[in-house]
């Protein structure tokens, strides 16, 4: 039930200054950032990350969008972590986000708006969608070292 996961706070969520909004958000619900660093992603890393979207005819937008900046990578742990992280996260589409979710609150574009424009959905984050792509995903992001395990004082009321 303990689960590690990834979280990207993509290019425009660095940009727009909301790391610290949504590290607080997850850390309010009893996660735990087991794993943090900046990343400015190359095309190549790009291709590694987003491998099932590469020969997709929306990856050039996407790939465009993730070297356009600096990036925050987490490594985060609790449990049903990666549902939950997915829940708190919102619809990718920002346009169809609840209200409360992370999507949903900062973000307001479309697959309609991004299509007409040429350019990737402005959607502030990626959350690995299984268990099975977060530990994938935290192997490609994360190396052994730059992982780490302690204690928080609100595990004693959340575990």
């Amino acid at each position: 039930m303990i689960e590690r996961t990834l979280v990207l706070l993509k290019p425009d969520a660095v940009q727009r200054g909301l790391i610290g909004e949504i590290i607080t958000r997850f850390e309010k619900v009893g996660l735990k950032m087991v794993g943090m660093k900046m990343v400015w992603v190359d095309r190549d890393f790009s291709k590694k990350h987003y491998k099932d979207h590469v020969e997709k005819g929306f990856y050039k937008g996407l790939e465009d969008f993730i070297v356009e900046g600096p990036l925050l990578a987490l490594a985060v742990e609790g449990i049903h972590a990666v549902e939950l992280i997915r829940k708190m996260v919102g619809s990718t589409e920002p346009r169809k986000a609840l209200p409360g979710t992370i999507r949903g609150d900062f973000a307001q574009h479309s697959y309609e708006y991004a299509d007409k424009k040429g350019i990737a959905i402005k959607n502030l984050i990626h959350a690995s969608d299984t268990a099975e792509n977060a530990k994938r995903e935290l192997e490609l992001w994360f190396k052994k070292e730059e992982m780490h395990s302690y204690k928080t004082l609100s595990e004693t009321h959340v575990f």
